[in-house]
């Protein structure tokens, strides 16, 4: 089993729980002269956002929208708040089969990246939208364009090759992982996803020597880790299977014909 992309409630886009990957430092200077700026609006909307993000995960959806959108109106310019928003009534509109919940989350995916148009969750989240509406040659439009127009944005390609890899085309999807590389050799993220695919492949040596990279930026990553060792044990055993077998060959050589 191969450790794979994991989706995220945010209670601030910098900082995601379930996913436990960072931005590149650059990603950080936004943040930095937000929190100085809006210090008293944008540092409550946090708290709300955080209080949502848990009453998401408990299954208590109306509870989560409720901060989410408190959240919203403490800080009108906390993007956030509008994909967390967005991302409940994404979910509840799929599994109610519910259009209108679906429209509302599709507009706030938008509202979102009106105040960050470099928001990774946000980006996925409406991509995926667009797949499960029968949208997805939109999809990939969508990502693509993102690309294209942050070519310093290694996380854009990050997603967009997480696209192509859903898709089953693994080959487009390794050459976006190496052009975001290219942009962003330390990007913990791009090394997991390459690693991803090159398990899933059935290079296991290279996805290790992938897997342990990304952790060596960043430790903040059980799966990661989880997979390391997995694949460090099937690879001694395998060694040692080996080691036996021609042990045993040299032993019946040895022994004199009869």
């Amino acid at each position: 089993m191969a450790v794979s992309f994991t989706d995220c409630m945010v209670p601030n886009s910098r900082q995601c729980g379930t996913r436990n990957f960072f931005r590149s430092t650059l990603g950080y200077w936004p943040l930095y002269v937000l929190l100085i700026t809006l210090t008293g609006c944008g540092m409550s909307a946090h708290g709300l956002n955080t209080q949502g993000v848990k009453f998401f995960r408990q299954g208590q959806y109306q509870a989560a929208l409720g901060q989410f959108q408190r959240a919203m109106t403490a800080d009108p310019y906390n993007a956030d708040g509008y994909y967390n928003t967005a991302s409940t009534y994404h979910r509840q509109g799929i599994k109610r089969k519910d259009r209108q919940l679906l429209e509302q989350s599709e507009t706030l995916y938008n509202q979102c990246l009106d105040f960050d148009p470099n928001h990774v969750e946000c980006h996925r989240g409406l991509a995926v939208l667009l797949i499960q509406t029968d949208r997805k040659k939109e999809a990939f439009e969508f990502m693509k364009k993102w690309a294209v127009q942050n070519p310093k944005n290694a996380e854009a390609r990050i997603e967009l090759a997480r696209l192509h890899e859903e898709a089953g085309d693994r080959e487009t999807a390794s050459l976006q992982l190496q052009q975001a590389l290219a942009i962003d050799s330390r990007n913990p993220r791009a090394w997991t996803a390459m690693g991803h695919l090159r398990d899933e492949s059935g290079d296991t040596a290279q996805a290790l020597a992938n897997y342990q990279r990304s952790f060596a930026l960043n430790r903040e990553q059980p799966a990661v880790a989880h997979r390391i060792a997995a694949i460090s044990q099937n690879l001694k055993n395998t060694d040692s299977t080996t080691s036996d077998g021609d042990r045993r060959m040299v032993d019946s050589g040895s022994t004199p014909p009869r």
